[in-house]
């Protein structure tokens, strides 16, 4: 069995808790307000903004040069899409601050490239990967016809084949990783893979709530 299908498996508690939070769902069925699905598009660019950092670490840690492409290639379409999102749908992403799960999910996966893992580090920032094409192809699944949907143009991004070999060229350098380390660094996989992967349901049920600072 290689990493990633143990990882999925043992995650699969966490994914069906995604597919059943009412921002999802609202999202699949088109009636998530739209605050909601405001709020959740600024902390999204946000996010992302993060990530793309994350990502460019990792190239700058990758000893193959098609995983340093790859990494650095992800981290510029991460900085693209967060500009798009911006674009399209925050009017101004400068008066947004992260949510408190926001900061706490991109702070974990920074922390991850200082630890001298590549291989653990490569396991944490898979989720984002591969959990949200999940999430996207459940939802292509419950909305159906996209033509008249509230939300259907958005949705339908999720059917981009570039993003989909992305996903898989992410699981297998994680899977090489795991092939050639030993049982102290698998077990570390583990722990980053689902450790984000429950960051993941946390982010979307942030976005429902409109989670702010408490104090």
């Amino acid at each position: 069995m290689t990493f990633t299908t143990d990882a999925w498996t043992r995650t699969a508690g966490v994914r069906t808790a995604i597919d059943e939070l009412p921002f999802v769902q609202g999202l699949a069925d088109g009636t998530l307000d739209r605050e909601r699905f405001t709020y959740y598009m600024a902390q999204d660019a946000l996010y992302l903004a993060d990530y793309g950092r994350v990502l460019a670490a990792l190239a700058s840690q990758a000893t193959d040069p098609d995983e340093m492409l790859f990494w650095a290639e992800s981290a510029r379409t991460t900085v693209v899409v967060e500009r798009e999102l911006h674009g399209a749908h925050v009017a101004d992403l400068a008066a947004a601050r992260r949510s408190p799960t926001c900061l706490a999910y991109t702070s974990y996966l920074a922390s991850l490239t200082t630890q001298g893992s590549y291989a653990v580090a490569a396991a944490g920032v898979l989720p984002c990967f591969w959990i949200y094409q999940d999430v996207g192809d459940h939802l292509l699944r419950q909305a159906g016809a996209l033509d008249g949907h509230a939300y259907g143009d958005w949705i339908g991004m999720y059917s981009d084949a570039e993003f989909a070999a992305s996903v898989e060229r992410a699981k297998a350098i994680v899977d090489r990783c795991a092939e050639g380390a030993d049982d102290s660094t698998v077990q570390r996989m583990h722990e980053a893979y689902s450790t984000a992967a429950r960051y993941e349901w946390m982010f979307w049920d942030a976005a429902w709530r409109r989670e702010t600072w408490p104090v």
